[in-house]
């Protein structure tokens, strides 16, 4: 008996060791890594930065994309395309833009709720623990001290916070490098990075056209530049306002092609999204230059540091107002080249209509010996209504 008791106590603690392993692992997968626990004035709040494992994450995330992407293909765009009859090419677009539809939405609501809750902790400074002896040491002072000081330090500025990122811009770049993140924050980050990845073999599952690959690939890989260039470079804020805007100006591209193959005369959501898309990039273009230009110019940190993720550099900078520039007046050009386009293609259509109506020959008065048509009734001559013709049946 004490043997087998032995026995189950040993295969019990094997199973668990198992068990605490694999939950290691899967965890490393699922959930964001690299928390940073700090204390504040409402209790000790976590906070994320990046590194390595964040490819392990990206990576599980990057499947499940795959796994809703066919969810949403399977019971929501071909029950759709059945009922519409579409052809091949028009139905290739009507699934890019059902699939983008869904994800702009979902993203667009996602970030406007991350800017509204995580742009009140704007202001509010990391408080050092009790047990940061190289900060003491650094400082001189008592911890409780240092932490009663920090308190005090958030408490006079919460009055500036309440209006968010938009309304008090200044925070886009104030307190730069913005290294430790909200899980919201690092969460909406590396699923961003996970969609665009996987958006990538879905050319092949999907059986895209050559002619459409090289359109697609062009905006993948400028979202995956962005994305990527905003988290790794710590100018998160600024990532987040920005792909608020992209995203919900390419949301109402979308539900203007969708309602477009649904019936060709719907045309007034084009006209409606040609404005917000032009005041995106007008918008793109102001922040970045207040941000970027202005705001970390003139910020005190300047110089390169990796360990403390710092890149307010000169070159950095510039670098990055390059790209954004280069890539806003690219967007413009294919806007307006798509606006031509369809100018064209409405001029075209009226001078067709305009070619038939005039070929079109006036119908002569038909004579009658008993009298004359007017307005398709028989008039007779003398003001007499004729006789009526019996007709043979068939």
């Amino acid at each position: 008996g004490c043997i087998q008791a032995g026995s189950l106590n040993y295969a019990a603690d094997d199973v668990s060791s198992n068990f605490q392993a694999t939950a290691k692992t899967a965890i490393l997968f699922i959930q964001p890594q690299y928390n940073v626990t700090t204390l504040s004035s409402e209790g000790e709040v976590t906070l994320y930065h990046y590194g390595w494992k964040d490819c392990a994450t990206i990576l599980f995330y990057f499947f499940i994309a795959i796994i809703l992407h066919a969810v949403v293909q399977e019971y929501l765009l071909d029950k759709v395309n059945r009922r519409l009859h579409l052809s091949k090419s028009k139905n290739t677009k009507f699934n890019e833009s059902g699939q983008l539809c869904v994800f702009h939405l979902v993203s667009s609501v996602w970030s406007f709720y991350i800017l509204i809750t995580v742009s009140e902790t704007a202001f509010k400074r990391q408080l050092p623990s009790e047990g940061n002896a190289s900060h003491i040491l650094k400082t001189g002072a008592h911890p409780r001290t240092l932490i009663d000081n920090s308190i005090k330090t958030f408490q006079c500025s919460n009055f500036f916070t309440q209006e968010g990122y938009l309304l008090h811009p200044s925070t886009l770049w104030e307190n730069y490098p913005h290294v430790h993140l909200r899980f919201q924050v690092k969460f909406f980050y590396l699923t961003q990075l996970a969609y665009w990845l996987h958006a990538l073999p879905e050319l092949y599952f999907q059986k895209v056209r050559k002619e459409e690959i090289s359109r697609q690939l062009q905006y993948i890989c400028l979202y995956l530049l962005h994305i990527s260039a905003a988290y790794l470079l710590n100018l998160s804020r600024v990532g987040l306002v920005l792909l608020f805007l992209q995203y919900v100006s390419e949301l109402g591209f979308h539900i203007a092609r969708l309602l477009y193959f649904t019936d060709e005369n719907h045309q007034k959501m084009f006209d409606l999204w040609a404005v917000s898309f032009v005041f995106t990039r007008m918008s793109t273009l102001t922040l970045m230059f207040l941000a970027v230009g202005f705001g970390l110019a003139r910020s005190e940190n300047q110089g390169l540091d990796l360990e403390m993720g710092n890149f307010n550099t000169v070159l950095i900078r510039m670098t990055v107002l390059l790209l954004v520039c280069l890539t806003q007046s690219w967007l413009l050009w294919k806007f307006i080249r798509f606006q031509l386009r369809r100018w064209r293609e409405f001029r075209h259509e009226q001078a067709v209509r305009k070619k038939s109506a005039a070929k079109q020959p006036l119908r002569p008065l038909k004579r009658d010996s008993l009298g004359h048509h007017e307005n398709g009734v028989l008039k007779a001559e003398n003001g007499a209504s004729p006789r009526t013709k019996k007709l043979k049946s068939p």
